[in-house]
């Protein structure tokens, strides 16, 4: 751990795009517990980020110092198989506007947020930043992942151009409270709570899951991701993070966030059907896609900057499942 000077200061705006979904509520929560209380936001029916004018206007009219990009449009595989051209194209309009805003109203700090689905499908284990645009992506969700790169590369340029103080985060598979648990839209994990959950309120003989079980996959709290996000602002910007990073030459804008720990998508249905109690058979549809085998981030660097995750997955499942089962859904 090297020794940080901090960035921002506590009476700094903040804006926080995005703050509704469950990253913009975890990022807004941990802002306060460290102390920021001016934090701007606003709903979607009254700042439409998929509008240029609308955003010029905005950024123009607050003047926030610091900025964070929280909002896309986020779903898991089905959702990204069925709307390949909603995924790129409203990702491609939220993030240039906002990033271009920024940049021209000029904010001070600037925290784009990604994926780890950016990384090529055969990727090395654990996936160092390094790695990115190495390789074919995942067919999956690459529309997605196109946008996503686009963005990081926007900061990137114009931070190596004209010294845009941005940073990018690529967390890899969140969630926790606030998630989505539509089972058309949203990813692995409430999914399965979703099912089980209602397969024990139902008392279903079995439960049926995509694929075969054997894809790995890791998975970070959504609140632990708040953490990292305040604590990069805090701390890292470009400069220091290629003052850490010795693995090449090549200049690095984007910073890996997980716990380095993955599960198989079989132990997962099994941990899940255990902490809500059902006890039926699982039936795995190898008919349905696996998407990518494996994708463990490496998390040596933003480790080496002094952060850790925090939640254990069981623990941060409980609180998941408890949230899940006392939001009334129809169950």
């Amino acid at each position: 751990m090297i020794k940080l000077n901090k960035l921002i200061d506590a009476e700094d705006k903040i804006f926080v795009a995005g703050h509704n979904g469950m990253v913009g509520k975890a990022i807004c929560r941990s802002l306060i517990k460290r102390g920021y209380q001016n934090i701007i936001t606003s709903t979607r029916s009254k700042l439409d980020l998929t509008n240029a004018t609308d955003v010029d206007d905005f950024i123009n009219e607050n003047r926030p110092k610091i900025v964070v990009l929280a909002a896309a449009k986020v779903g898991g595989i089905y959702a990204n198989n069925k709307y390949p051209g909603e995924f790129i194209l409203n990702n491609l309009l939220i993030q240039t506007n906002v990033i271009n805003s920024s940049w021209k109203f000029n904010v001070d700090r600037f925290l784009f947020l990604g994926s780890s689905c950016i990384y090529p499908k055969l990727s090395k284990q654990p996936i160092k930043e390094e790695y990115l645009l190495n390789g074919e992506l995942e067919k999956t969700n690459e529309y997605y992942a196109t946008a996503k790169i686009a963005g990081l590369k926007l900061c990137e340029g114009l931070n190596k151009q004209y010294g845009f103080d941005s940073i990018s985060l690529m967390p890899t598979n969140l969630y926790g409270i606030g998630d989505n648990y539509n089972l058309e839209t949203s990813h692995v994990l409430p999914a399965l709570v979703r099912k089980f959950s209602e397969a024990k309120k139902y008392d279903h003989d079995s439960v049926v899951c995509w694929g075969d079980g054997s894809p790995l996959r890791e998975f970070l709290h959504c609140d632990d991701l708040g953490d990292a996000c305040v604590f990069v602002l805090e701390n890292i910007n470009t400069h220091v993070l290629n003052k850490v990073n010795h693995s090449n030459d090549n200049f690095l804008s984007h910073l890996n966030i997980g716990t380095g720990i993955d599960i198989s998508i079989k132990d997962l249905a099994e941990l899940i059907a255990f902490e809500v109690g059902y006890n039926g058979k699982i039936i795995w549809d190898s008919n349905k896609p696996n998407g990518t085998h494996q994708k463990k981030l490496d998390v040596s660097l933003i480790n080496k900057l002094g952060w850790e995750y925090k939640i254990p997955l069981k623990l941060g499942l409980k609180s998941t499942i408890k949230e899940f089962q006392d939001i009334d859904l129809g169950l």
